[in-house]
């Protein structure tokens, strides 16, 4: 077995060096090569220049000894790709050197089948019961402000069917409201920045020092930003997690998500091993026995689409400027959520830390831009019936509960991403029935300006009657449904 041992030695020192020259490399140079070396390229894959799919469940061994150094975790191993697959690491190798681009600590990454299965496992392993106190209390603060789903999970999954309390920050940027909250059984501080849909924000530096006061750590949902305007990581976060699926993935080809975290974090959590690695920690031990990670397939489909992102994040943000900046002069519109609008409460302190990454050193720049992201959203005068009638509208913008693609995206949050949240929960996280959601895309945004104005401008004309309306639209559509779908004998009804 010592034979094994040794060669992953050396194999570990050589990659420890490619890693070494790949994080000297511009950001644009990590987002397209990746870990991905020539070398590798050359030795095992053919020559392919493109990271290949590896197809694979399982990894065969040449001997008993080789098998038994895999499964202890004395050697790299591709045993079973539940846990570990070479597609899925070429995923993780590019997410860990992005978010930690420009700091001075090692990361790493463990990816997983979706955003949602990210902020489990990013949340979950400070949840354990403590052997020693299992009847203690457990609970952790976390903005209310955040996307749908995450809002149930710590909601329903976490408080109610676990009686693991979520103690709930207002007002994010309140840096006393989030203190108040915190105990001695506080085990994680949780922020989304900026929130979906609302465009919150908080001051990530100073709940990044608070969280170490207490030695818990800060994750931050940074899915919004990615990793081309923030790195959370080098303002004091110690674990980072992304919906991939969305921005990195912008082709919406395939889900995905992912934990981005520091290593030797400085936790007062009684765990060795989850702190010196803890993308590692939970590769190998909590995900490989819960199995939330990511197929190879949908791993080579979001590390594809990561290779464009600053430019494609660029473009998006300014896109997006140009249509807040209608909407906010439209008189149909009584008030637009982005943080790029000057007028917006957050717009200083989001300048402070949503950068363009390397605009300094870009020949089209040539110094520091602020870019601000996609996502934003506008409430419609006349409340949820105004909003749904524009919202049906449009006519370029697609009606999806999804962000982040290169396409530009709409939806009404109030019925679709956060409705099981409840009226109560909504007016949290400041959700109101008119608001609607927009992602821009990479469209050019006199077009998408268009599609808004002809459908704001709607509103003027008379509406028609709804039942008949709909009746109408049924008889439109049915035709286009399958058996397999909707009904049609049921939609002409």
């Amino acid at each position: 077995m010592n034979i094994y041992i040794k060669a992953a030695e050396r194999s570990a020192q050589w990659h420890a060096r490619q890693m070494q020259k790949m994080k000297a490399c511009k950001f644009d140079t990590i987002a397209v090569h990746g870990i991905y070396s020539m070398q590798e390229a050359l030795d095992f894959n053919q020559g392919s220049i493109i990271e290949p799919i590896y197809m694979s469940s399982s990894q065969g061994f040449r001997d008993s000894d080789e098998m038994e150094a895999a499964l202890s975790y004395q050697i790299p191993t591709w045993c079973y790709s539940r846990i570990g697959n070479p597609s899925m690491y070429y995923l993780e190798g590019v997410l860990a050197l992005l978010e930690g681009y420009g700091g001075d600590f090692e990361t790493s990454c463990c990816a997983t089948a979706s955003g949602m299965s990210a902020i489990m496992s990013a949340c979950d392993p400070f949840l354990a019961v403590d052997p020693e106190s299992p009847d203690a209390p457990v609970n952790f603060v976390a903005t209310c402000k955040v996307y749908g789903g995450t809002f149930q999970q710590f909601g329903i999954r976490k408080h109610n069917e676990r009686n693991i309390e979520w103690r709930k920050v207002v007002n994010s940027n309140d840096i006393e409201e989030w203190e108040a909250a915190i105990d001695e059984h506080t085990r994680f501080l949780y922020g989304e920045m900026p929130s979906n849909p609302g465009q919150s924000f908080f001051d990530l530096k100073k709940v990044g020092e608070l969280a170490k006061k207490y030695k818990i750590p800060l994750i931050v949902d940074s899915t919004v930003a990615t990793p081309a305007l923030l790195r959370p990581l080098q303002w004091g976060a110690d674990i980072v997690v992304q919906s991939v699926t969305k921005t990195l993935t912008s082709s919406g080809f395939g889900i995905s998500g992912a934990v981005i975290a520091k290593k030797n974090l400085d936790l007062k959590i009684d765990n060795d091993l989850l702190k010196q690695d803890f993308g590692m920690y939970l590769k190998t031990l909590p995900n490989r026995d819960n199995g939330p990670n990511i197929s190879p397939v949908n791993a080579i489909l979001s590390l594809n689409d990561i290779r464009t992102l600053r430019s494609k994040i660029d473009l998006m943000s300014r896109n997006t400027l140009q249509v807040a900046r209608f909407l906010s002069g439209h008189k149909h519109i009584e008030q637009v959520d982005y943080l790029g609008l000057e007028t917006h409460p957050l717009h200083d302190l989001a300048k402070q830390y949503m950068v363009l990454v390397d605009s300094d050193i870009d020949d089209l720049y040539n110094k520091p831009v602020n870019r601000y992201g996609h996502l934003m959203s506008f409430h419609v005068k006349g409340g949820a019936a105004a909003a749904r009638k524009v919202f049906d509208s449009l006519q370029r913008i697609w009606r999806a509960t999804d962000l982040g693609r290169i396409k530009s995206v709409a939806t009404i949050p109030a019925i679709s991403t956060h409705q099981q949240q409840g009226e109560e929960g909504r007016d949290l996280a400041g959700i109101p029935p008119n608001l609607i959601r927009l992602c821009v895309g990479a469209e050019h945004y006199q077009d998408i300006i268009d599609d808004l104005d002809q459908a704001l401008n709607g509103l003027d004309r008379r509406q028609p009657d709804q039942a008949g309306r709909n009746k109408n639209t049924a008889k439109e559509i049915a035709p286009y449904f399958s058996a397999g779908g909707a009904s049609s004998a049921r939609l002409q009804e």
